[in-house]
């Protein structure tokens, strides 16, 4: 074989060599990764998740794409963090209260310790999953954590008192549960996805949540008072969790960019829940329903009223070994950092 040849032949080899292996080109196939959102695609935390995977596609130049899942398409709520761990999705966002009692740590966060809006509750959660580091999470990869703003009571009768509250059936989940019962109500177990039609056909005859739900679960159609109890403003923590062999097989330059865009996306998501908030308040009162204020008495009694969750929340977590007693003090030294 002439030289000429044999050396056309190498450079070709090289040349097919590069074009398939060189990160960047257009014939590498980029990592393929399925994300499920419990969030229904219009809901503003949906929304805010899809530009997490956008950005972190945008900063990996296309070697990373996230194919998201929303409205519980991939999995439901309930069993998304098991999907993430088993790999049925490789991402998943949803809520620690949806599998109560599985996570004693994590859950101190949801208690009512008056969280006044819902930037500084995603801050807190965050900054409290940081200084704890839970075991309870280390079957996967914690992205971040985002949490709403506080969770109100929304009723089809107006509730100014403990009075009218008493044994009312409410929509409540997790620890949630046990601030309605505290108040004197009979909670039902139930997510968000289902909430609507249980108030509709009066299963339930009220639930307990953020305002962003009266639009982004359009429940201010099946309700007709929201009681403004934010003394005892609790939060539903949510997870961004990624499976651990997915994200090990990320190279370690794309590991780093999941992490520097979750870090951003803890605020975008705080400064959402407050915005979903002031449109759920805006389009209640666009179709007539009414915001109640405590009166100061009122206050001070709902407040007495929910102590015991927060006394049998540590003392529960004890029993399992926790200081139930720090996690709260660490919590509420959070929830009022400035």
């Amino acid at each position: 074989m002439k030289k000429s040849n044999l050396f056309s032949l190498i450079l070709s080899g090289l040349a097919l060599f590069v074009f398939a292996v060189v990160p960047g080109h257009a014939d590498v196939k980029p990592i393929k990764l399925s994300y499920s959102i419990f969030f229904p695609p219009s809901h503003g935390q949906c929304k805010a998740g899809e530009s997490w995977a956008k950005e972190i596609e945008t900063r990996t130049g296309g070697r990373v794409k996230i194919n998201v899942y929303p409205g519980g398409t991939l999995t439901k709520a309930n069993t998304c963090y098991d999907g993430v761990v088993t790999g049925i999705s490789d991402i998943g966002m949803s809520c620690f209260a949806y599998t109560r009692g599985r996570f004693p740590v994590m859950e101190a966060a949801d208690l009512p310790l008056g969280y006044p809006n819902g930037l500084t509750a995603t801050r807190a959660v965050n900054g409290y999953y940081e200084k704890t580091r839970p075991k309870e999470l280390d079957d996967v990869k914690v992205l971040y954590l985002h949490a709403h703003g506080p969770g109100l009571l929304h009723t089809k009768k107006p509730v100014s008192t403990l009075d009218d509250l008493s044994r009312m059936k409410i929509r409540s989940t997790g620890l949630s549960a046990k601030v309605v019962e505290a108040l004197g109500a009979v909670p039902v177990a139930m997510d968000q996805g289902s909430t609507y039609e249980s108030l509709q056909k009066g299963v339930v005859e009220g639930t307990i949540g953020p305002v962003e739900v009266l639009k982004g679960w359009r429940q201010a159609e099946v309700i007709k008072s929201t009681t403004d109890c934010n003394a005892i403003g609790y939060t539903t923590t949510m997870f961004v969790v990624m499976n651990k062999d997915a994200w090990n097989r990320l190279p370690e330059d794309v590991q780093t960019i999941f992490e520097a865009v979750s870090k951003e996306w803890i605020d975008v998501h705080g400064k959402q829940w407050d915005e979903d908030d002031n449109q759920g308040k805006a389009y209640s009162q666009s179709l007539g329903n009414g915001l109640i204020t405590l009166a100061a008495d009122q206050e001070a009694a709902w407040k007495k009223a929910v102590e015991p969750v927060i006394a049998d929340y540590e003392k529960a977590a004890a029993e399992k070994g926790i200081d139930g007693k720090a996690c709260v003090t660490t919590l509420s030294t959070l929830i009022n950092e400035p």
